[in-house]
């Protein structure tokens, strides 16, 4: 039997699971995962804390402590999500330590109710990275216009960034210029550029589903035809890009100074619609220094039934470029539909962070 994920470690992705919970830590899940699965990083959003703390007894005994002591819902919960993140970064340490700091990293996100504020993210980035105390962490900041300049802030401090919420081209270009100005303001101001990471993560199922909504109501067979294709096309064309950009002389200074890629990640890859094949998302972006964090159903999808095709990446940037005009003669405009999944995606992570307020405020309240 192939160790299909193991081929794809060696086709240059990294593999990421993209969940963590008490309850995975506890039982040794992780530790599984990354010995029998390849698994060599994890990350971590709003959405996927809610559902954790929401579930089971995990979190009830720091609950109880933090009721008993007075702790405020909020500081409540960044004490819950950085000890699952810093036990997390322990569990991936040999990994981060034999990879020479590429692999082996744990996400935590800033308050995603911040998105629209680059002081405060600032701000919170740097406590975050003060909390763990891990230097595998990233801290994940959106790629918001507003965390733009956050993201150049917070590397120019020394400190690791995963940006996220990437949905379009221009804004990815953006990313990429914002990253290697916070290296440049590191070094001048004496940090060592070698041990600062990054990876900027292209969401990729999220296009599918705008697009394909706005084309089952064109219902014609043109836009059947393009149906779950937008996504794979964005995050090729997305990866020409970072190619375009390490071919320029401002990287070559940086990688002068020992500076590491940032690598594009993909996200999201797990397949919302049923009628495609649950490892589209993972087989169809096969290419070196890359990152897929998957749902760990998708993981083992890909362990189980997953057939790699080589690099499905290069020579594809213009049957890509075909499908986002193909889309817009049919009305469906790109910059439309990244807006709309930008501010969807701050919407959504918002609303689940309130929800963990909510869960934590509750058992608080039951613990007093």
């Amino acid at each position: 039997m192939s160790d299909v994920l193991k081929e794809l470690t060696e086709a240059g992705v990294s593999v990421w699971l993209d969940d963590i919970s008490r309850d995975r830590l506890r039982t040794g899940n992780l530790e599984t995962l990354v010995k029998d699965f390849h698994v060599r990083g994890v990350t971590s959003n709003p959405t996927i804390f809610a559902h954790a703390v929401s579930k089971g007894n995990a979190y009830d005994d720091q609950i109880k402590d933090l009721a008993l002591r007075g702790i405020s819902v909020e500081e409540s919960l960044r004490m819950i999500t950085t000890y699952d993140i810093r036990w997390a970064c322990d569990v991936l340490r040999p990994v981060y330590d034999a990879s020479g700091g590429v692999d082996g990293r744990v996400s935590i996100e800033v308050d995603p109710r911040l998105a629209l504020e680059t002081a405060k993210t600032i701000a919170e980035a740097k406590q975050l990275w003060w909390l763990v105390d891990r230097p595998n962490l990233f801290i994940k900041i959106p790629a918001t216009a507003a965390g733009i300049p956050a993201i150049t802030a917070t590397l120019a401090e020394g400190i690791s960034v995963n940006v996220t919420l990437i949905f379009s081209l221009e804004r990815y270009g953006e990313v990429i210029d914002a990253f290697m100005a916070g290296l440049e303001q590191a070094a001048a101001s004496g940090h060592d550029i070698a041990a600062i990471a990054s990876v900027a993560s292209f969401f990729v199922s999220r296009v599918d589903t705008e697009v394909d909504k706005r084309l089952d109501k064109i219902g014609t067979p043109e836009a059947h035809a393009l149906k779950g294709k937008a996504a794979v096309a964005n995050a090729r064309l997305a990866y020409e890009l970072y190619e375009q950009k390490l071919a320029t002389p401002r990287w070559a200074a940086l990688k002068a100074k020992g500076a590491k890629v940032q690598r594009p990640l993909w996200a999201s890859t797990s397949t919302k619609d049923p009628a495609y094949p649950d490892t589209m998302y993972v087989v169809d972006l096969v290419v070196k220094d890359t990152v897929n964090t998957m749902p760990e159903a998708t993981l083992h999808a890909m362990a189980e039934h997953g057939v790699l095709q080589g690099d499905t990446v290069h020579g594809t940037y213009e049957a890509s470029r075909k499908v986002f005009a193909d889309l817009e003669k049919l009305g469906i405009g790109y910059d439309d539909v990244v807006r709309v999944l930008e501010e969807e995606g701050v919407s959504k992570f918002s609303t689940s962070w309130n929800e963990m307020i909510e869960t934590v405020r509750n058992e608080l309240s039951l613990k007093e």
